[in-house]
Order: structure tokens, then C-alpha cells, then sequence
């Protein structure tokens, strides 16, 4: 009889009771809690980091387009910056100078567009250009907005404040970088 008792004790004592998974599940609730919100901002944060390294690189490519093709100026458009053909050679048309994503508008988690008043010709070579970033959804992707122009300088706009085509797509009210 008392080797039956021990037993039925042992038996009681080898799981979890039902308060203690619940507090188990309630500490893990409240770390997820806290570190999710981190998790996000820290995207958002390598988000923009991208947003900017991108930049420079249009900035370099645009500079590189104007000096290859004299006759063209800038590229007006980011398919023209983009890889040629399998198997086609570089031309003005598709320049190869920054990859297929950055060339299709949309890399880490931002949209990029040449501006309203990207391009202004002159005798038939356009001697300007202007380059936006947006979040593709605000506050998830990335916060603030990017652009920048034939000076190089990379400038933000808070997300209060929106996207650069404010001032009629030209990259000048925001704060630089």
C-alpha cells in the first residue's frame, strides 16, 4: 500500500500545472512584447541605411551615364542605369551601371523614381536630374523620405513632412544628410 501512495505522488509531481504553463506563456508574451517594437525599428533603421547607399550609387551611375554618353546627358528614367539584355552590350539605352532590383524601382523595402522635374533638356542632352525614395508603406518599411540631385547631397524629409514631390518633384526643401 505505501509503495502505491510513493507512486501516485511521483506521478503527481512529473508535469507542469496548469497556473505555472500559463505564467510560462505570460513571460514569454511580455518579452515578445518588448522586442518586436526593437526588431522593427532596427529594420526600418537598415531600411534607410540601404536607401542611401542607394542613392550614392545613382548619384555615381548618373555621373558616369553623363560622361559616356555626352550626347544624352543624364538618364531620365532608372531603366536606362539598368543591366542590358542577356547578351546585349552596354549602350545608352541600358547602361549596365546599377543592378536589375535598384533598376526596377523598388529595393529594400523603398520606392525609387526620378522626380516630376527630373529631367530639363537642353539642346536634346538633359543637364539635370532628380532622384525620390519613399517608403513603400510609411512607417513599416521606412520613415522618412530621400531624394537627390546633380549636386550628390543625399537629403530627408521627415514623415510628417512626405514625399519631395511638394515642390513640384525638385530635391531641395528637405535636410541634408
Amino acid at each position: 500500500m505505501r509503495k502505491q501512495r510513493s507512486r501516485r505522488k511521483q506521478n503527481q509531481k512529473r508535469g507542469f500545472s496548469l497556473i505555472e504553463l500559463l505564467i510560462v506563456v505570460a513571460v514569454i508574451l511580455i518579452i515578445a512584447a518588448i522586442a518586436i517594437p526593437n526588431l522593427l525599428r532596427s529594420r526600418i533603421a537598415a531600411n534607410e541605411a540601404s536607401v542611401v547607399g542607394s542613392l550614392r550609387t545613382l548619384n555615381t551611375s548618373e555621373v558616369t551615364y553623363n560622361t559616356t554618353y555626352p550626347s544624352v546627358g543624364f538618364a531620365c528614367s532608372l531603366s536606362l542605369l539598368g543591366p542590358p539584355a542577356s547578351g546585349a552590350t552596354a549602350s545608352s539605352s541600358a547602361a549596365g551601371l546599377i543592378d536589375s532590383n535598384l533598376a526596377g524601382g523598388t529595393k529594400s523595402g523603398y520606392s525609387f523614381a526620378f522626380l516630376n522635374a527630373a529631367c530639363t533638356p537642353s539642346a536634346g542632352v538633359n543637364t539635370t536630374y532628380d532622384i525620390g525614395a519613399s517608403p513603400q508603406a510609411p512607417g513599416v518599411t521606412g520613415q522618412r523620405y530621400f531624394c537627390s540631385d546633380l549636386s550628390g547631397v543625399i537629403q530627408f524629409n521627415p514623415p510628417t513632412t512626405g514625399a519631395f514631390t511638394d515642390n513640384g518633384g525638385v530635391c531641395s526643401p528637405g535636410t541634408p544628410i
